[in-house]
């Protein structure tokens, strides 16, 4: 049996936003509770007060329905002879955010009544679905959603049935994927997070996520992409040019990892856009070629070389690193002089962009979230599977919208002074 979801509008007409006072009665609903507790009722659990008012509510407007639908209310005698007429009912369980539920649905003669509260074949009302998709956001395997509902709703609902309910959001993930981008975007933050999936055999499999700013100041996901291997500039090539084929015509700063030959990529796509190097990345990249008892020594031997005002202040301090560290780790003074090119731009900049941009931190967070909803999942048995849990981690980021207030908060005084450094081309995003 197929299961389906309550419409929005069908949600608005049983559950209003607010009641007013003369159709929510708190002496009627008092003397309602004193009633089911004199009794021996419990208000919730099985049987419990909450899901006989849940069933009488539900019946009630079923029984609207069918009264709208043929056109004269039960027993009424206008209904003679009208060509249909009601046929009984059918008894139904569906599950609902106070437990299983059964009701009696309406029927009419001629099959044509269609019911909009509890549709046909409908098994759970929309709160539920809600409920199992906000779970699997959070990393909660299927099987530890189903126990959790068992154990506070008192509900059984299988592990398929769980799937189901998640599969729903991949059509809304394709839309989303594919929706037309702004036109300019001051920077975009590139990076990959790594999830186990077993194709064959369980192997590491890369997510590309592409995290933008936009002129008014928000953040924006651009998308998630799912490659073959380990991270490549190659693949992160097609990623941007269908960044671009989306609408994007300018990107002014592209923050990424060091990987070779992406600055290549980014270039190729948008000519102008400035490609910046994590500072973070470099510094974890360098503490790979050291001994763990240095790393705090290293760390303070490069902290001049990124804060100094100037690139040729910049150049200055290095050299003094590689007096102090050449010797020992070689490596590592190799490891930033591949990387220079790609470094130094930020320090060209007013001090608000350098504090944003010469960092991978604005996605760190993202990826974070995404880590924790994987890591319960220990591998996922294909692709899809791997980006529906990603996407719903994206998707569950920042539910009560107050990080998004300060976010745009924070970058006010960047994208001023992204204003000026580029010369007017975040106006162009702004049309």
């Amino acid at each position: 049996m197929s299961d389906m979801t309550v419409s929005a509008e069908a949600v608005g007409e049983v559950r209003p936003v607010e009641l007013s006072a003369d159709v929510l009665d708190e002496q009627l609903i008092g003397q309602l509770v004193d009633r089911a507790r004199a009794s021996g009722l419990q208000l919730t659990g099985e049987g419990g007060l909450l899901q006989q008012l849940t069933k009488r509510v539900l019946e009630s407007a079923l029984e609207g329905e069918i009264t709208d639908h043929l056109g004269y209310e039960k027993h009424d005698p206008a209904g003679a002879g009208s060509g249909n007429s009601r046929n009984g009912v059918r008894s139904k369980t569906v599950l609902t955010d106070v437990g299983p539920v059964e009701i009696t649905v309406p029927r009419d003669r001629d099959g044509s009544f269609e019911p909009q509260i509890v549709k046909k074949r409908q098994r759970r009302l929309t709160g539920v679905d809600e409920m199992v998709l906000s779970l699997s956001a959070r990393g909660l395997t299927h099987g530890d959603i189903s126990a959790h509902l068992a154990e506070v709703y008192g509900a059984s609902v299988s592990k398929q049935t769980i799937s189901t309910i998640t599969d729903t959001v991949m059509d809304g993930m394709a839309e989303w994927q594919n929706r037309p981008l702004d036109s300019v975007y001051p920077v975009i933050f590139i990076d990959c997070v790594h999830v186990k999936v077993r194709d064959g055999q369980v192997a590491n499999r890369p997510i590309y996520v592409a995290f933008a700013v936009t002129v008014d100041g928000t953040r924006d996901i651009l998308g998630l992409w799912a490659g073959d291997g380990g991270e490549g500039a190659k693949y992160w090539l097609q990623v941007l040019t269908e960044i671009k084929n989306r609408g994007v015509e300018d990107v002014c700063m592209v923050v990424c990892d060091g990987l070779k030959g992406l600055p290549d990529s980014i270039s190729a796509v948008w000519p102008q856009a400035v490609t910046q190097t994590c500072v973070v990345h470099l510094i974890r990249a360098s503490f790979r070629y050291a001994g763990r008892q240095d790393w705090d020594k290293i760390s303070r031997a490069l902290k001049p070389v990124y804060t100094v005002p100037t690139a040729k202040a910049a150049e200055d301090r290095f050299l003094d690193f590689q007096e102090e560290w050449g010797a020992k780790y070689p490596a590592i003074v190799r490891l930033w002089e591949n990387a220079w090119a790609e470094f130094v731009p930020f320090l060209q900049f007013d001090t608000e962009i350098r504090r944003v941009v010469c960092t991978t931190n604005a996605i760190e967070s993202v990826n974070a979230r995404i880590r924790k909803a994987v890591r319960a999942r220990g591998h996922f048995p294909n692709e899809a599977a791997a980006l529906k849990c990603v996407y719903l981690a994206v998707m569950s980021l920042d539910p009560t919208g107050q990080g998004r207030k300060r976010w745009t908060m924070r970058w006010k005084p960047a994208l001023q002074a992204f204003d000026i450094a580029f010369d007017g081309r975040l106006s162009v995003g702004r049309r």
